[in-house]
């Protein structure tokens, strides 16, 4: 490499890369950058325009750039980010250079020359500059429902050469009105005064203003309640009282061939909102009853020989235990063998069966199958881990992984870069993998073919789903035809369809359990809340995450209790979140790999008794646990009943209060269902809870107490408890869910 410069960059949607054109696509009349690396014994770098300019830049070392120039501001151009400011970041080999120049008013072009020690000059090039400018009535803005919330006067386009590439409008925001919804989100459950935006991006725990599973769709909350939703795939902004405290300002990426937006503007109370939403985006999918059990997981749990002595643990304690997710059983290649297996390649990519592995008896997995059987005999449903992607890496890969590849590209079946080459990853996560094509059916078969014997010979009942961020870049290509402006936020989705579509031909009633996902997430069930640290704010994150993405329609919905990442829990945070998880639909614990150092960071209560030195945590863990077993027939019953009213299961309170400004007083309590009222404890060292009941009436369902509604009340909370409520006339599933009935004692009539 003498020279590198992209001017779209690698398609990191935070990150202007140090080799690219910044903002990409500029604003006529403004002034843009042109970022090149370049090898260190370049001496002097220039551009010269099609218009006769030339203009000649310095040498900047990267860690200048970085210093100098760092977080960019959020700029208001064509590549301007309403919701967040770029960030100055990427590959620092070499040199650094930025040329900074007037964009023309018409699309032009340009070449860097670059100019080495000895006299030599090597040119890259040509680059377009395609810049735009702000026009109206360029595209067409069409509105279902209540048009008067739009400020008809507030919309424009921008414009190129090619057509219109976003619009940009207004929708009024009245005084008091809370704003709720736009996926899985991580810092607040009212978004008034923030700035957000769109798009489907892995964010290794600390997630702030980044999500994994964004949805163009909101519940506006307060005087005349209503909601909205963008009609799009593509990446959308939001300034919600921001800049305009009396407005929300949406910004979208349109289709410059097609300039068209559909916006879906919805009057009414939220629950009303979000039916709207999901009978447009795609109702729910029911899951099965055994989700609602408890769920363990360790990414260090990689032999047979661990998961069995963690689940006979388990069991010998008389924790109830429903669910084993076994995320290291692969060779992490295939992501389709069991690691240590052998079996002959399959030179074409053809799919394998079990009489085509052999286990060896004193390896990792010695017989998957057996193991299998004896855990369903123990009532515990078995998930693999999953990843969408092949790996490129021939250091690790086996034969097998080269001949996927090789068919991969051969039957077209990978998602292809602008020029028709294979794209390969550009993420921090299994760099240079490349990626199935899941717009196209037979990829679809080919893929889920590969897997079938695990569920038809083997029997185990789902998958997890991990991943599904690893689209970058707008030209991307698929086989249905769209682009990855259009597609890269839906991929998720087609990921966890291809896994479900297998269940169904194989007549599974299986679940996939997504880490990522987009509008209409919920048709594939289940989800959790990604990667955090065991820290309190990471606890409360992953409530305000939960709450928001059942405002987008996802009911069958979970998170790592206590965290899964750095340093075990305390027995206080551990405890407290375990509380909190007994009351939320998927109640899991689960640890990152910890190369198998000590001591352990395993999530088992047993461990976190011996970490802390605190042998309560067993007793503790295994009271809520044995709880939620009694809690399962309460939740499939309003699982179901959510599936068909889209009124979601864990719901904040608004949901059922939307005219008492109370509830947001207490933005981390929820419902559970119709009955049930959760208060948990999010902060360290307290024992105390000021809870908010609304209208009607509520017993404690520990000490049985009745209270009138609306009230407020002051409950101690020791760590074996956590205050909930339950309505006077709730469901008799409930009635010896708290106080179960004991067992006669021996010689007493």
């Amino acid at each position: 490499m003498i020279l590198s410069h992209r001017p779209h960059g690698s398609g990191h949607p935070y990150r202007y890369d140090l080799d690219q054109r910044v903002p990409p696509v500029p604003l006529a009349g403004e002034r843009f950058e042109i970022r090149v690396q370049a090898e260190t014994t370049v001496t002097h770098v220039r551009v010269e325009f099609d218009d006769g300019r030339v203009v000649q830049a310095g040498i900047v070392e990267p860690h200048d750039m970085i210093r100098d120039h760092g977080p960019q501001p959020a700029a208001r151009t064509a590549d301007g980010h309403l919701a967040a400011a770029a960030e100055s970041a990427g590959d620092t080999t070499g040199t650094q250079v930025w040329v900074a120049a007037a964009a023309s008013t018409h699309r032009q072009h340009y070449w860097i020359v670059a100019t080495t020690p000895d006299g030599e000059e090597v040119e890259l090039g040509d680059h377009e500059i395609d810049p735009a400018c702000w026009q109206n009535d360029a595209g067409t803005l069409t509105v279902t429902g209540n048009p008067d919330r739009v400020d008809t006067q507030s919309v424009q386009w921008l414009v190129n050469t090619k057509g219109p590439i976003r619009v940009r409008f207004k929708l009024r925001l009245d005084p008091g009105q809370h704003v709720t919804g736009l996926g899985e989100r991580y810092e607040s459950v009212d978004h008034r005064g923030e700035q957000l935006d769109c798009v489907v991006f892995e964010q290794y725990k600390h997630q702030g203003s980044r999500t994994y599973l964004p949805a163009p769709m909101a519940v506006v909350v307060g005087g005349d309640h209503w909601g909205f939703h963008i009609d799009t795939s593509r990446r959308t902004w939001f300034d919600i009282g921001a800049t305009d405290p009396n407005s929300i300002i949406v910004e979208a990426e349109t289709d410059p061939d097609n300039p068209t937006l559909e916006l879906g503007l919805w009057d009414g109370p939220p629950a009303a909102i979000i039916k709207e939403f999901l009978d447009r985006t795609g109702r729910p999918k029911p899951a099965p009853s055994w989700v609602f059990e408890p769920w363990m997981s360790s990414n260090e749990w990689n032999t047979q020989q661990r998961v069995e002595q963690e689940t006979s643990r388990t069991i010998s304690e008389n924790i109830p235990a429903g669910v084993v997710v076994i995320e290291a059983w692969s060779d992490e290649s295939t992501f389709t063998a069991f690691r240590d297996a052998t079996y002959d390649t399959n030179p074409n990519g053809e799919p394998h069966t079990l009489d085509d592995f052999a286990f060896d008896p004193d390896g990792a997995w010695p017989d998957p199958a057996a193991m299998i059987k004896r855990l369903h005999d123990q009532g515990i449903r078995v998930l693999l881990w999953q990843i969408p992607l092949i790996p490129t890496d021939p250091a690790t890969n086996n034969s097998q992984t080269e001949a996927d590849l090789k068919a991969l590209q051969r039957l077209g079946y990978c998602v292809r870069e602008a020029d028709g080459s294979a794209y390969t990853n550009r993420s921090w996560w299994f760099p240079g993998a490349m990626i199935p094509d899941f717009t196209n059916p037979a990829a679809r078969q080919w893929w889920g073919a590969k897997r079938r014997y695990l569920l038809d010979e083997l029997g185990i009942d789902g998958f997890k789903t991990d991943g599904g961020e690893h689209l970058w870049g707008h030209d991307l290509q698929f086989s249905d035809g769209t682009r990855g402006a259009e597609t890269n936020n839906r991929f998720p989705n087609l990921y966890a369809q291809t896994y479900h579509e297998l269940m169904a031909d194989t007549g599974i009633d299986g679940i996939t359990f997504s880490r990522s996902g987009f509008a209409g997430a919920s048709a594939v069930p289940c989800h959790w809340a990604g990667d955090e640290d065991s820290t309190w704010e990471g606890f409360r994150a992953s409530i305000r995450a939960g709450l928001n993405a059942a405002l987008v329609g996802v009911i069958y919905w979970g998170w790592d209790l206590a965290g899964f990442s750095g340093e075990a829990p305390d027995a206080e945070l551990y405890l407290r979140s375990a509380a909190m998880a007994t009351f939320c639909p998927i109640m899991q614990y689960h640890s990152e790999y910890n190369h198998h150092r000590q001591p352990s960071n395993d999530r088992t209560p047993w461990n976190i008794a011996q970490r802390t030195g605190d042998p309560a945590v067993i007793d503790t863990y295994r009271n809520f646990a044995q709880l939620r077993h009694r809690l399962v027939p309460y939740l499939h019953e309003q699982a179901n009943k959510a599936v068909l009213n889209a009124r979601p299961l864990m719901r904040p309170l608004f949901i059922d209060h939307p005219d008492d400004p109370e509830t947001w007083s207490v933005p981390l309590q929820y419902q559970l269902g119709d009955d049930l009222l959760v208060a948990p404890i999010t902060q360290p060292d307290q024992t105390e809870i000021r809870v908010y009941l609304p209208e009607g009436q509520w017993i404690d369902c520990h000490n049985r107490q009745e209270h009138t509604g609306p009230a407020w009340i002051t409950r101690t909370v020791p760590l074996h408890e956590i205050a909930v409520y339950k309505h006077a006339d709730a469901s008799r599933l409930l009635d010896n869910v708290f106080h179960p009935p004991q067992p006669a004692q021996p010689g007493r009539k």
